[in-house]
């Protein structure tokens, strides 16, 4: 069963959970993307939280901007240390040895992920990444890479000052179409995404897309362009880059947004790694296929 609790953390943000699973339990957590939210994770809560399955204490934070967290207005706020302060403060509150089982994330939720293995790998045993590109092979490919600079185009849209407006005009249906890999969703939608889920994701847009946007204001991983040329100056240091930790990268191969090319070399930075390339998978495979994620992130957790 689902629970949802505010919880407040030391330096005054406060993070919308639901969790699921005995607190007293080792810890895994879960972090989700734009546009999306913690609810996208129910299914992998309840599953994981069964003793069955572990019986983990299963947790997934709304990240700050998104549904009831904090909100702050600027978006400097929305930089990588930030998330990251937010993250770190949430393991120590929910973990009881301050370190958890595994962190799990996805997009701007695998974004933070890396960076918190990257920097602050005691608090966690594990890292699953699912269709979320590490900065290094991100930065590469947006620097040299003529076909991912057109796959992130849409990124310059979303910092602009008015994409709240657009994105919530006619019924969010830009968002939509994020949804439906850039089809028009009136030519008909996955089968996953079903009125009841449709209601879900209009009520965390409803609760505001500046968080969301602010997360691209933010970060200095965007293709570049003529006005901004300090895009494609940007470096980053190796001890941002490097994670030692077991970790599982899962990789829809049909994500238009992230093509194939962002885990070529990635073993050069995550030694540990244990690659699956999944065809005939988008962006959105969590909904799309919820068990072989489950069971894949289970062979990891648990191997036989």
């Amino acid at each position: 069963m689902i629970e949802t609790r505010q919880l407040t953390l030391p330096h005054g943000i406060t993070l919308s959970c639901r969790m699921a699973g005995d607190a007293d339990r080792p810890v895994l957590m879960f972090l989700h993307g734009f546009p999306e939210a913690a609810f996208v994770w129910d299914g992998l809560l309840e599953h994981f939280a069964q003793p069955a399955n572990g019986g983990y204490f299963c947790i997934a934070p709304n990240l700050r901007g998104f549904e009831q967290s904090s909100a702050p207005t600027d978006a400097a706020a929305y930089r990588a240390k930030h998330l990251v302060q937010d993250i770190a403060a949430l393991v120590a509150e929910v973990a009881p040895n301050g370190q958890l089982e595994a962190l799990v994330a996805h997009d701007w939720g695998g974004a933070v992920a890396w960076s918190v293995a990257a920097t602050l790998p005691q608090l966690m045993k594990k890292l699953v990444i699912i269709n979320s590109p590490h900065p290094g092979t991100f930065l590469r490919e947006l620097q040299h890479s003529p076909a991912q600079q057109a796959s992130s185009a849409y990124m310059n849209f979303l910092i602009r000052p008015d994409a709240e407006t657009l994105l919530a005009e006619d019924d969010f249906r830009r968002l939509w179409q994020f949804l439906t890999n850039g089809k028009d969703p009136q030519a008909g939608t996955p089968a996953w995404l079903t009125d009841a889920v449709k209601d879900q994701y209009r009520a965390i847009w409803r609760a505001g897309l500046t968080g969301g946007c602010n997360l691209y204001r933010a970060s200095p991983l965007r293709p570049p362009r003529p006005q901004d040329p300090a895009a494609a100056a940007v470096t980053l240091p190796p001890e941002l880059l490097t994670v030692r930790l077991p970790t599982l990268v899962l990789w829809a191969m049909d994500d238009i947004a992230l093509p194939p090319a962002l885990v070529e070399g990635l073993d050069a930075w995550v030694p540990e790694m244990q690659l699956h390339k999944i065809p005939g998978a988008s962006h959105w495979i969590v909904h799309e296929q919820p068990a072989l994620v489950t069971r894949l992130l289970q062979d990891f957790l648990n191997p036989s």
